[in-house]
Protein backbone atom coordinates (compact mmCIF):
# COMPACT_ATOMS: atom_id res chain seq x y z
CA UNK A 1 0.00 0.00 0.00
CA UNK A 2 0.94 3.67 -0.25
CA UNK A 3 0.48 6.65 2.05
CA UNK A 4 -1.84 8.21 -0.52
CA UNK A 5 -4.45 5.54 0.28
CA UNK A 6 -4.82 7.01 3.76
CA UNK A 7 -5.60 10.50 2.52
CA UNK A 8 -9.20 10.19 1.20
CA UNK A 9 -10.64 8.64 4.42
CA UNK A 10 -8.85 11.19 6.59
CA UNK A 11 -9.94 14.08 4.37
CA UNK A 12 -13.56 12.91 4.55
CA UNK A 13 -13.33 12.42 8.31
CA UNK A 14 -11.96 15.93 8.94
CA UNK A 15 -14.37 17.59 6.51
CA UNK A 16 -17.17 15.98 8.49
CA UNK A 17 -15.94 18.02 11.47
CA UNK A 18 -16.08 21.28 9.56
CA UNK A 19 -12.46 21.51 8.40
CA UNK A 20 -11.21 22.55 4.99
CA UNK A 21 -8.58 19.97 4.13
CA UNK A 22 -5.66 20.16 1.70
CA UNK A 23 -2.72 17.83 1.07
CA UNK A 24 1.02 18.45 0.66
CA UNK A 25 1.18 22.00 1.96
CA UNK A 26 4.93 22.59 2.12
CA UNK A 27 6.43 19.63 4.00
CA UNK A 28 3.08 18.79 5.63
CA UNK A 29 1.19 15.68 4.47
CA UNK A 30 -2.28 16.89 5.47
CA UNK A 31 -3.35 20.31 6.72
CA UNK A 32 -6.85 21.19 7.90
CA UNK A 33 -8.17 24.62 8.85
CA UNK A 34 -11.40 25.66 10.58
CA UNK A 35 -12.47 29.18 11.48
CA UNK A 36 -11.38 30.17 14.97
CA UNK A 37 -9.17 27.11 15.51
CA UNK A 38 -5.48 26.33 15.30
CA UNK A 39 -4.48 24.57 12.09
CA UNK A 40 -4.55 20.78 12.32
CA UNK A 41 -1.77 18.69 10.79
CA UNK A 42 -1.71 14.97 10.06
CA UNK A 43 1.45 13.06 9.12
CA UNK A 44 0.86 9.85 7.18
CA UNK A 45 2.85 6.61 7.15
CA UNK A 46 2.15 3.04 6.08
CA UNK A 47 3.25 1.85 9.53
CA UNK A 48 4.39 3.08 12.92
CA UNK A 49 8.01 4.22 12.83
CA UNK A 50 10.47 6.54 14.50
CA UNK A 51 10.62 8.71 11.38
CA UNK A 52 6.87 9.27 11.68
CA UNK A 53 7.33 10.48 15.25
CA UNK A 54 10.20 12.76 14.18
CA UNK A 55 8.05 14.33 11.47
CA UNK A 56 5.13 14.89 13.82
CA UNK A 57 7.33 16.45 16.52
CA UNK A 58 8.80 18.81 13.90
CA UNK A 59 5.27 19.94 12.98
CA UNK A 60 4.66 20.99 16.59
CA UNK A 61 6.71 24.09 15.79
CA UNK A 62 3.78 25.10 13.54
CA UNK A 63 0.76 24.08 15.62
CA UNK A 64 -0.14 22.23 18.81
CA UNK A 65 -2.70 20.08 16.95
CA UNK A 66 -0.62 17.38 15.28
CA UNK A 67 -1.74 13.81 14.58
CA UNK A 68 0.02 10.81 13.15
CA UNK A 69 -1.96 8.35 11.04
CA UNK A 70 -1.28 4.79 9.91
CA UNK A 71 -3.37 1.89 8.58
CA UNK A 72 -5.16 -0.23 11.14
CA UNK A 73 -4.20 -3.91 11.06
CA UNK A 74 -5.30 -6.97 12.98
CA UNK A 75 -3.50 -9.36 15.27
CA UNK A 76 -1.83 -9.24 18.65
CA UNK A 77 1.39 -7.76 17.32
CA UNK A 78 -0.40 -4.73 15.92
CA UNK A 79 -2.46 -4.29 19.10
CA UNK A 80 0.76 -4.23 21.14
CA UNK A 81 2.33 -1.72 18.75
CA UNK A 82 -0.80 0.44 18.89
CA UNK A 83 -0.82 0.46 22.68
CA UNK A 84 2.85 1.44 22.80
CA UNK A 85 2.35 4.16 20.19
CA UNK A 86 -0.61 5.61 22.13
CA UNK A 87 1.57 5.86 25.23
CA UNK A 88 4.37 7.54 23.27
CA UNK A 89 2.00 9.97 21.54
CA UNK A 90 0.45 11.01 24.85
CA UNK A 91 3.89 11.68 26.30
CA UNK A 92 4.82 13.83 23.29
CA UNK A 93 1.51 15.67 23.11
CA UNK A 94 0.61 14.13 19.74
CA UNK A 95 -2.66 12.74 18.45
CA UNK A 96 -3.01 9.28 16.90
CA UNK A 97 -5.35 8.05 14.18
CA UNK A 98 -5.70 4.74 12.36
CA UNK A 99 -7.48 4.03 9.09
CA UNK A 100 -9.19 0.71 8.37
CA UNK A 101 -8.78 0.60 4.64
CA UNK A 102 -11.44 -2.02 3.87
CA UNK A 103 -14.21 0.39 4.87
CA UNK A 104 -12.33 3.71 5.30
CA UNK A 105 -13.07 3.85 9.02
CA UNK A 106 -10.97 6.48 10.78
CA UNK A 107 -10.48 5.99 14.51
CA UNK A 108 -8.91 8.56 16.82
CA UNK A 109 -7.05 6.82 19.63
CA UNK A 110 -5.78 9.94 21.40
CA UNK A 111 -5.89 13.68 20.85
CA UNK A 112 -3.00 16.14 21.15
CA UNK A 113 -2.59 17.66 24.59
CA UNK A 114 -0.26 18.16 27.52
CA UNK A 115 0.97 14.94 29.11
CA UNK A 116 0.06 14.42 32.77
CA UNK A 117 1.31 10.97 33.83
CA UNK A 118 -0.44 9.21 36.67
CA UNK A 119 2.03 8.41 39.41
CA UNK A 120 1.92 5.04 41.14
CA UNK A 121 2.53 5.60 44.83
CA UNK A 122 2.89 1.86 45.62
CA UNK A 123 5.53 1.40 42.91
CA UNK A 124 7.35 4.47 44.13
CA UNK A 125 7.38 3.13 47.69
CA UNK A 126 8.72 -0.25 46.54
CA UNK A 127 11.64 1.46 44.80
CA UNK A 128 12.36 3.75 47.73
CA UNK A 129 12.32 0.84 50.20
CA UNK A 130 14.72 -1.17 48.04
CA UNK A 131 16.98 1.88 47.67
CA UNK A 132 17.05 2.48 51.42
CA UNK A 133 17.68 -1.19 52.32
CA UNK A 134 20.36 -1.82 49.68
CA UNK A 135 23.84 -1.61 51.18
CA UNK A 136 26.33 0.13 48.93
CA UNK A 137 26.02 -0.08 45.15
CA UNK A 138 26.87 -3.71 44.27
CA UNK A 139 25.41 -3.76 40.75
CA UNK A 140 26.33 -2.16 37.44
CA UNK A 141 23.70 -0.06 35.67
CA UNK A 142 22.38 -1.73 32.51
CA UNK A 143 23.17 -5.28 33.68
CA UNK A 144 20.69 -8.09 33.11
CA UNK A 145 18.30 -8.94 35.95
CA UNK A 146 19.86 -12.33 36.56
CA UNK A 147 22.38 -12.34 39.38
CA UNK A 148 21.62 -8.83 40.60
CA UNK A 149 22.29 -8.15 44.26
CA UNK A 150 19.08 -6.98 45.93
CA UNK A 151 18.44 -5.89 49.51
CA UNK A 152 16.65 -9.23 50.01
CA UNK A 153 19.73 -11.14 48.84
CA UNK A 154 21.93 -9.06 51.13
CA UNK A 155 19.67 -9.94 54.07
CA UNK A 156 19.83 -13.62 53.13
CA UNK A 157 23.61 -13.47 52.96
CA UNK A 158 23.77 -11.91 56.42
CA UNK A 159 21.65 -14.72 57.81
CA UNK A 160 23.73 -17.34 56.01
CA UNK A 161 26.98 -15.82 57.27
CA UNK A 162 25.76 -15.99 60.87
CA UNK A 163 24.66 -19.61 60.54
CA UNK A 164 28.00 -20.48 58.96
CA UNK A 165 29.72 -19.07 62.06
CA UNK A 166 27.50 -20.40 64.85
CA UNK A 167 25.56 -23.30 63.32
CA UNK A 168 21.79 -23.91 63.52
CA UNK A 169 20.09 -21.05 65.36
CA UNK A 170 16.64 -19.84 66.34
CA UNK A 171 15.12 -17.44 63.88
CA UNK A 172 14.56 -14.79 66.55
CA UNK A 173 18.23 -14.93 67.50
CA UNK A 174 19.31 -14.66 63.86
CA UNK A 175 17.12 -11.58 63.52
CA UNK A 176 18.60 -10.01 66.64
CA UNK A 177 22.24 -10.65 65.70
CA UNK A 178 22.01 -9.73 62.02
CA UNK A 179 19.51 -6.87 62.18
CA UNK A 180 17.34 -8.65 59.61
CA UNK A 181 13.90 -8.14 61.15
CA UNK A 182 12.16 -10.79 59.05
CA UNK A 183 14.95 -13.37 59.28
CA UNK A 184 12.63 -16.21 60.32
CA UNK A 185 10.26 -15.60 57.40
CA UNK A 186 13.21 -15.21 55.02
CA UNK A 187 14.74 -18.54 56.07
CA UNK A 188 11.36 -20.29 56.02
CA UNK A 189 10.63 -19.06 52.50
CA UNK A 190 14.10 -20.27 51.49
CA UNK A 191 14.03 -18.44 48.17
CA UNK A 192 17.65 -19.30 47.31
CA UNK A 193 17.68 -22.84 48.73
CA UNK A 194 20.26 -21.86 51.35
CA UNK A 195 18.37 -22.69 54.55
CA UNK A 196 17.08 -25.88 56.14
CA UNK A 197 14.68 -26.17 59.07
CA UNK A 198 16.46 -28.27 61.70
CA UNK A 199 13.56 -28.21 64.14
CA UNK A 200 10.72 -25.88 65.00
CA UNK A 201 12.00 -22.29 64.83
CA UNK A 202 15.62 -23.35 64.28
CA UNK A 203 17.39 -23.11 60.94
CA UNK A 204 20.72 -24.25 59.55
CA UNK A 205 22.47 -24.07 56.18
CA UNK A 206 22.23 -26.34 53.17
CA UNK A 207 25.36 -27.08 51.14
CA UNK A 208 24.36 -24.31 48.75
CA UNK A 209 23.93 -21.93 51.68
CA UNK A 210 27.38 -22.78 53.00
CA UNK A 211 28.88 -22.08 49.57
CA UNK A 212 27.06 -18.76 49.33
CA UNK A 213 28.21 -17.68 52.80
CA UNK A 214 31.81 -18.63 52.00
CA UNK A 215 31.76 -16.76 48.67
CA UNK A 216 30.22 -13.60 50.14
Amino acid sequence: MQETELYPPIKTFLEGQGYTVKAEIGAVDVMACRAGDEPLIVELKTGFSLSLIHQAVARQSVTDIVYIAAPRNTGRRFQTALKQMKTLCRRLGLGLMTVRLKDSLVEVHCDPGPYAPRKSKPRKQVLLREFARREGDPNTGGATRRGLVTAYRQDALRCAALLADVGPTKGAEVAQKTGVEKATRLMADNHYGWFARVEKGIYGLTDEGAKAAKAA
